[in-house]
């Protein structure tokens, strides 16, 4: 059986830690940002974690 090809569009998107928790970045945080609280601006960009049932697919895309 080939080996599985890591999946290039997904692997710029997210990236996994030490504990493989997989991090992406969130949305609604390109523009339109006078509109949105200060609390808001600020935790759209800190990065989310992706929850387990999604996280395990992508793992398996990327090749981690």
């Amino acid at each position: 059986m080939p080996k599985m090809k890591t999946h290039k569009g997904l692997r710029k998107r997210v990236r996994v830690t030490a504990r493989g928790e997989v991090l992406h970045k969130r949305s609604f945080a390109g523009h339109l940002m006078s509109g949105k609280s200060g609390a808001r601006r600020r935790a759209l960009r800190r990065a989310a974690r992706l929850v387990q049932p999604y996280a395990g697919k992508v793992k398996r895309l990327i090749g981690a």
